[in-house]
């Protein structure tokens, strides 16, 4: 799909006037901002690499300060980001990096890549097998394929189905991050090798999160359900994984067609568009773990926005949500002198920040390049 460029000012004065007083709704296009995207995200992608990546043991460190601390799931986001990067661009600076990560990670992850937590080797697997789509390197698939019968084992009968977030000591909690990737990664397994096992395992943990984790008349996925006692966690609310069951839903609706598939996703979206942000910018989930989950919204709202089908007023509507969080992030959050980005999109950090809140950054910032 094409670039899909900047919401004329005629559509939003159309689109949002009924809607003016809604202090959530995006404001109009600023017509004299120009920004670069392609420069922009080569220069935060460029930084990812110049801060975060251990030229040694080739990782990313958790900060910007050389500290030598090692944490398995980002790992698969900063892959991510150089795949997008290399993707956009063809430029092969990010492509190097892709084997010595391979190497660098497994190793530094004790010379294997199994976890006790599903939801970090979904991300892992995810991003191997993104990697193998460009570089048709048959280690990436079968660590992916490796990383998939592990992951299956964490279905169980607590809660009436579901991949567990953990293995040893955690089977009983089902949780919206062990299982929108899950489903994402089946779906993609069955697009890669058209086998119908991964379809149908893809479908099968879809349902169950929509059953009992997904809120049909708000669009709120809840974050877990203890699988001893049913009881839900509704007041934990993320846009981690508003994003990964979108992601669910856009993969299931590009194999099978059905559109009730893409309205889950609308609906999700919506919610999250409207009740996870302040003044229309998404909200600041703080750093460690969720300094992650915007960038994870961020990935899966772009394939959602980039869904032909998709009704053309929402798509709009969501290109200036997006564009106008990116804009705002680059204009008023970056540290232009080092390229990095915080935990609140409209606060610049200053020399210190996080892996995790740098790569929502960058994913936010390679979305807006590949958009517009």
């Amino acid at each position: 799909m094409k670039k899909l460029g900047i919401v004329p000012l005629c559509f939003l004065a159309c689109s949002f006037v009924a809607c003016s007083e809604d202090k959530n709704l995006p404001p109009e296009v600023n017509e004299t901002l120009t920004i670069n995207w392609d420069e922009a995200a080569d220069s935060c992608s460029r930084a990812l690499v110049n801060w975060f990546w251990d030229g040694t043991e080739h990782y990313f460190w958790t900060d910007n300060h050389g500290n030598k601390n090692f944490q398995y799931w980002p790992q698969a986001h900063a892959l991510d980001v150089l795949i997008d990067a290399y993707e956009r661009s063809g430029n092969n600076f990010y492509k190097t990096y892709f084997d010595t990560w391979f190497n660098g990670v497994r190793a530094k992850n004790g010379n294997r890549w199994y976890n006790s937590y599903f939801d970090d080797m979904e991300w892992i697997a995810l991003a191997l097998l993104r990697a193998y789509n460009i570089d048709h390197q048959t280690k990436y698939k079968d660590a992916a394929l490796e990383l998939w019968s592990h992951i299956q084992e964490g279905w169980n009968d607590y809660a009436g189905g579901g991949i567990a977030w953990e293995r040893n000591n955690n089977i009983w909690s089902k949780n919206a991050c062990s299982n929108g990737p899950a489903c994402i990664l089946a779906a993609r397994l069955y697009r890669e090798t058209g086998i119908e096992t991964y379809k149908e395992w893809a479908l099968k943990i879809y349902e169950w999160e929509k059953n009992v984790l997904f809120n049909p008349s708000t669009g709120a996925v809840y974050d877990n359900i203890d699988g001893r006692s049913g009881n839900k966690n509704t007041s934990w609310i993320f846009t981690y994984n508003q994003g990964t069951f979108i992601g669910s839903a856009v993969e299931l609706h590009k194999i099978t067609g059905e559109k009730t598939y893409l309205n889950d996703a609308v609906l999700a979206a919506d919610y999250t568009t409207t009740n996870l942000v302040n003044d229309a910018i998404l909200k600041d989930e703080g750093n460690g773990d969720g300094g992650l989950f915007k960038g994870i919204f961020i990935r899966y709202f772009t394939e959602l926005i980039r869904q032909e089908r998709l009704d053309a007023a929402t798509q709009k509507r969501y290109i200036r949500f997006l564009q106008h969080n990116a804009e705002t992030l680059w204009t008023k959050g970056a540290n232009k002198e080092s390229v990095l980005f915080g935990t609140n999109w409209r606060n610049r950090p200053g020399s210190e920040t996080g892996l995790t809140e740098q790569l929502s950054g960058c994913m936010l910032i390679e979305a807006a390049a590949k958009l517009f």
